[in-house]
């Protein structure tokens, strides 16, 4: 079995978003900063007063790797496979596997839009896919 997040008290409105395939993360209600991964705290000024907003899901590659050697036995039927660095429209950058596409066809700059898996009844994973 695939390893899955265990969401905390900081993480767990974020893997709820993700679960329900409608992607938000943390803004900063005092300074309006966003930022991801979430954090108890705002990255750049610090306060405690965050929300959680939607974001589009759209972006761009803004870096990526093919990983040929599985990093647990679990992922060993997908080598080889892309893991890409995706900056979104909203500014933020996410990681996450590249599916749907070729791995000789995966570039930096190609536009990719966040797509839902679901792995457990209780568990919603997001990937991107060529937008």
């Amino acid at each position: 079995m695939r390893p899955v997040p265990i969401p905390t008290s900081v993480t767990r409105r974020y893997w709820d978003s993700v679960n329900e395939e409608a992607l938000r993360i943390p803004k900063c209600r005092t300074c309006g900063a966003v930022h991801f991964y979430p954090h108890a705290l705002c990255p750049n000024c610090m306060s405690p007063d965050l929300d959680y907003v939607p974001v589009s899901g759209n972006g761009t590659v803004y870096s990526y790797t093919i990983m040929h050697r599985a990093p647990a036995t679990s992922f060993q039927h997908d080598i080889p496979y892309a893991v890409a660095l995706v900056e979104l429209e909203e500014g933020v950058r996410m990681i996450s596997n590249l599916v749907g596409c070729p791995i000789e066809e995966v570039r930096i700059g190609m536009p990719v839009r966040a797509v839902y898996e679901d792995v457990t009844p209780e568990v919603t994973l997001f990937k991107f896919t060529p937008a």
